[in-house]
């Protein structure tokens, strides 16, 4: 008979997520109930605790950033990057979301990581695409905001996780190798760096799509909204 207690972990997570606990207590009292039901002593069960911490703490080194966004924003880093997008005749949210995810994409093509929702959708691409919003609609809704402001992360979303295999020395492209090579499968990196192209520029060509859209939504309601404003103060006169 299949044992399932080894799986309560999942059942412990699920249940704290779902009751909005502190995530790293969840997910410690995950592993270690997981440990002592699969018959693991506790002293086994800290040190793989402690072992993982170190292989991968420089997965915290987020933390660093957030400080540092928070200082840049005190000193008026959304505001200058608002401004800047006042200044510019053209600007539009299409093409701001669209320079920064081909840029993203470039970038990880070759090795390099210039973005992230910290520190660069929040501080400057949804303030530079909001900046362009209100140009072309002034009245602009709370509601609208916010979903420039989830388009803009969807930018990152779609900039980052399509393009992250297109250079050969990330983890995600590695870790796959080493599970291909357990398998018997003899695929170079060139070649997976290749493949993983056509779905950078498909995403590419989506999002393109879809953020034309949502701006052409964008500027309609503007225009509405901007009628509705223009009768009433007519008929106040």
């Amino acid at each position: 008979m299949i044992d399932f207690w080894p799986l309560i972990g999942i059942v412990i997570i699920t249940v704290g997520l779902a009751l909005k606990l502190n995530t790293l207590l969840v997910i410690l009292v995950a592993g270690v109930a997981t440990g002592l039901v699969a018959d693991i002593a506790v002293m086994d069960i800290l040190s793989t605790l402690g072992q993982s911490f170190t292989q991968n703490r420089y997965m915290s080194l987020f933390i660093l950033i957030l400080p540092m966004i928070g200082i840049l924003e005190r000193y008026g880093l959304r505001q200058r990057a608002e401004a800047l997008i006042g200044a510019m005749k053209k600007a539009s949210v299409s093409k701001i979301l669209m320079t920064y995810l081909l840029l993203r994409k470039v970038t990880n093509g070759m090795g390099l990581s210039i973005g992230g929702h910290p520190s660069m959708i929040r501080p400057l691409i949804a303030p530079m695409a909001e900046a362009a919003a209100e140009k072309a609609s002034p009245n602009l809704s709370d509601e609208k905001r916010q979903g420039i402001r989830a388009l803009s992360a969807a930018s990152e979303n779609f900039a980052n996780f399509f393009s992250q295999l297109l250079f050969i020395g990330t983890g995600g492209i590695l870790l796959i190798k080493g599970v291909m090579t357990d398998n018997q499968l003899d695929v170079k990196l060139e070649t997976m760096a290749l493949w993983a192209l056509p779905t950078a520029i498909a995403s590419f060509v989506v999002f393109v799509i879809f953020s034309k859209i949502m701006e052409a939504r964008l500027l309609k309601a503007g225009a509405s909204s901007a009628a509705v404003t223009a009768n009433v103060q007519k008929e106040g006169q």
